[in-house]
């Protein structure tokens, strides 16, 4: 290790308290990207992102409005002339804590339990960026920053991104990077870092089916008149088939099929059913027939339903047939598929197998494309040996299951690739209550980003 290298990952180590502090902070701020009534909140956050920044001497740090909600920007010069580029980024909004009662703890007043840092956002993803900032602090602490930095800090990740595409082509120049540094995904286990080369997409929308005019008494019309929640339920459980596979018409035909090397490599990760059954705590798993569970997470197309509601829902009993049934249903997609041709697709199926005793409404509330990068390029070469000296073990290339759309967008926009990692577990309880951050991983992400940089300045 370098003497600066050296200094460099001791200045972290000596300041990992205030590192946490400043997490703890952000964590405090309920950004939550999807809820109006935390619009000043997300404001707030922007806030504290860019001075943060500020306080890091970052230059031209700018809070940019887009359609929704806004985006932080700045840029750090390299200790020495060179025209390698790196956009760091990060976003800053977090998804609701509901439900509430099953947090067991304020989801907004970050504590330590065993280890782990328990609140919204600290492991998805304020503490991924909180990562890659207290990395730059630690380059600057022997003023031997080696590449030029940008950072791009969204508002909107959690509710697909609506706005940043023509953001980014309304600010292409100001972004253009060598490659983007994005820490938005995980590792595989403690133990086992991983380099993220494929994300799926995301098709989001809300089904409305319509009965009634009016909730009815179940006794007086049970019987004669066709319930909505029944209907729609019938709808969704038609939507696979025996072998789980979805049912939509031409929902496989762009389907990118798995190569056998590629199935070779998802063959050797260590994510085998009793992995996945650990994690999630489930009887069995379920899924496509023929896939390994890692190729059904990473590298398959699925369907869900994310929310359901009709009739009456409160304690005790009410003999209702509810006026109208929803649900909320997701698709994650994989590349080549689109999301525009999946909602006609979603279309033809309703149109096809809906009753004509109720009509439905469908909104598509949020979209992106999958994406694949090089897992291979001389940025991910750079980091998996980032990756290996700091814990001591050859990191894994795996496809993720979650959609980021920047990273396609970038790809399609701005003409760069992005380096995929994260430094969150598996069970970081992400999305759901009781979301945490596991201490220890967390540092040595940091650590291992400061010998990222460090590596990449050896190589100019």
């Amino acid at each position: 290790m370098s003497s600066t290298l050296e200094k460099q990952i001791s200045f972290a180590h000596t300041h990992h308290v205030d590192t946490l502090n400043d997490l703890m902070e952000l964590v405090r701020i309920p950004s939550i990207s999807t809820a109006p009534e935390h619009d000043a909140d997300i404001q707030k956050a922007a806030a504290w992102i860019a001075e943060y920044l500020r306080k890091m001497d970052v230059q031209n740090v700018q809070i940019m409005p887009t359609g929704g909600h806004p985006v932080v920007f700045g840029e750090l010069k390299a200790a020495k002339p060179t025209e390698q580029t790196v956009l760091i980024y990060g976003h800053y909004d977090v998804q609701p804590p509901e439900p509430l009662e099953l947090w067991e703890s304020d989801p907004f007043e970050p504590v330590i339990r065993d280890g782990r840092l328990y609140g919204r956002g600290t492991s998805d993803m304020k503490g991924q960026s909180l990562a890659c900032l207290a990395a730059v602090k630690a380059l600057q602490s022997t003023g031997e920053l080696p590449v030029n930095l940008k950072f791009l800090f969204e508002g909107e990740e959690e509710i697909g991104s609506p706005n940043l595409a023509k953001f980014l082509k309304a600010n292409k120049e100001l972004f253009l990077s060598d490659f983007a540094l994005n820490p938005d995904a995980g590792m595989i286990s403690v133990d086992c870092p991983n380099i993220v080369y494929g994300l799926r997409g995301l098709a989001y929308f809300e089904l409305r089916v319509y009965g009634p005019s009016h909730d009815l008494h179940s006794g007086t019309f049970g019987g004669s008149v066709l319930n909505p929640a029944n209907a729609l339920s019938e709808l969704i459980a038609g939507m696979h088939d025996e072998n789980y596979r979805v049912t939509l018409p031409g929902f496989y035909d762009k389907v990118r099929l798995i190569t056998p090397k590629e199935h070779a490599e998802f063959a050797t990760l260590p994510m085998d059913e009793a992995y996945y059954l650990e994690q999630t705590g489930v009887n069995e798993l379920w899924g496509e027939k023929g896939f390994l569970p890692p190729e059904r997470v990473g590298a398959r197309p699925t369907l869900d339903v994310n929310g359901l509601l009709a009739g009456f829902t409160g304690k005790g009993s009410k003999t209702v047939i509810p006026a109208w049934a929803m649900a909320k249903i997701s698709m994650r997609l994989v590349p080549d598929q689109d999301a525009g041709e999946v909602k006609k697709q979603l279309e033809a199926y309703l149109n096809a197998k809906a009753p004509k005793a109720i009509h439905w409404e469908l909104d598509q509330m949020a979209s992106g494309p999958a994406c694949a990068t090089d897992p291979f390029s001389k940025a991910s070469n750079t980091l998996y040996k980032a990756l290996e000296e700091t814990w001591g073990t050859k990191p894994a290339y795996k496809r993720e299951g979650g959609s980021v759309p920047i990273v396609g967008e970038m790809q399609e926009i701005l003409g760069f690739d992005s380096v995929l990692t994260g430094f969150g577990l598996p069970d970081d309880n992400v999305h759901s209550p009781n979301e945490r951050l596991h201490l220890d991983t967390f540092y040595k992400g940091i650590d291992a980003l400061i010998r990222f940089f460090n590596y990449l300045g050896e190589e100019e």
